[in-house]
């Protein structure tokens, strides 16, 4: 069905372009333009360890075809693509979102799709789950004239994907910094002291640690006590995390650990690739 906006566009940043008078007759409308239809190559996915390169589903839309009052718009239509699970309707604090310029479809390998399934959505492996997606279409920063799809479900049953950061090879981590009590006037002395700040393995996947910080300071975490070598720490500029919990990177930047001092668990989950920092 056809939308029609009546929007008026006064610059380059709110939407398309600039005129050079105020008059009405030379200011330009958006007057309309049609949800994109999605599509998709199969509405049941196989998902196969072993078969991570090939092609799992590639999704379809139509173009909107926004039109201007000086006719059909020229510009670069921004779509983002949602994924989420039946009847969570897009709201759910894990579901998958990207941003595609221009393009008209998106395919994703097993490899990507399991990974979206397993450590973004977070669902549990081994069963069969209904799947929602969508296309919303807008143009410029501002998302102005937003319009989306019908919702496309398909079924898959994803596989135990990969863990997003790389396992600790020494099967242990080590927490190191300032923000430590360590054992010198830095908190940056390496070996650190053990037990105390030797993280214990909950899972696979999982270490915990439960420890005082110094409020403020910085950590990182250390899979070989006493060994520079391999550090696991921020996907980001120095101490710029959430001090709360952030993005892990093997060979990141240093962790900015919360202003209170106090005793906090710290979690690092290497399948999720996050680590937190709770207060006890």
């Amino acid at each position: 069905m056809k939308k029609y906006f009546k929007l008026l566009v006064y610059t380059v940043a709110s939407l398309l372009m600039i005129t050079g008078c105020d008059k009405d007759e030379n200011r330009v409308f958006l007057e309309g333009g049609d949800a994109p239809v999605l599509t998709a190559t199969k509405t049941a996915v196989s998902l196969t360890p072993g078969n991570e390169d090939q092609t799992a589903i590639t999704f379809n839309w139509t173009n909107p075809e926004y039109e201007l009052t000086t006719g059909v718009s020229s510009h670069d239509v921004k779509y983002t693509f949602e994924l989420d699970t039946l009847g969570a309707n897009f709201s759910s604090a894990n579901k998958y979102v990207t941003t595609i310029t221009k393009e008209l479809s998106k395919s994703y390998t097993e490899r990507e799709l399991n990974s979206i399934m397993g450590n973004t959505l977070q669902v549990k492996t081994g069963r069969q789950y209904t799947f929602e997606a969508r296309i919303s279409s807008s143009l410029g920063t501002a998302e102005a004239a937003k319009l989306t799809s019908e919702v496309f479900k398909f079924t898959a049953t994803p596989f135990t994907p990969p863990p997003k950061v790389a396992l600790p090879t020494t099967g242990k981590l080590y927490i190191i910094g300032n923000g430590t009590p360590g054992d010198d006037a830095t908190g940056w002395n390496n070996p650190v002291p053990v037990p105390s700040q030797e993280f214990t393995k909950i899972s696979e996947t999982v270490y915990e640690i439960t420890i005082a910080l110094n409020g403020g300071k910085s950590i990182l975490f250390l899979p070989l006590n006493g060994d520079w070598g391999d550090k696991y720490a921020f996907d980001g500029a120095k101490n710029g995390n959430n001090p709360d919990g952030d993005i892990l990177r093997r060979g990141g930047e240093d962790i900015k650990v919360p202003a209170t001092s106090g005793t906090y668990k710290v979690r690092v989950d290497f399948q999720l690739g996050r680590f937190t920092i709770t207060k006890i």
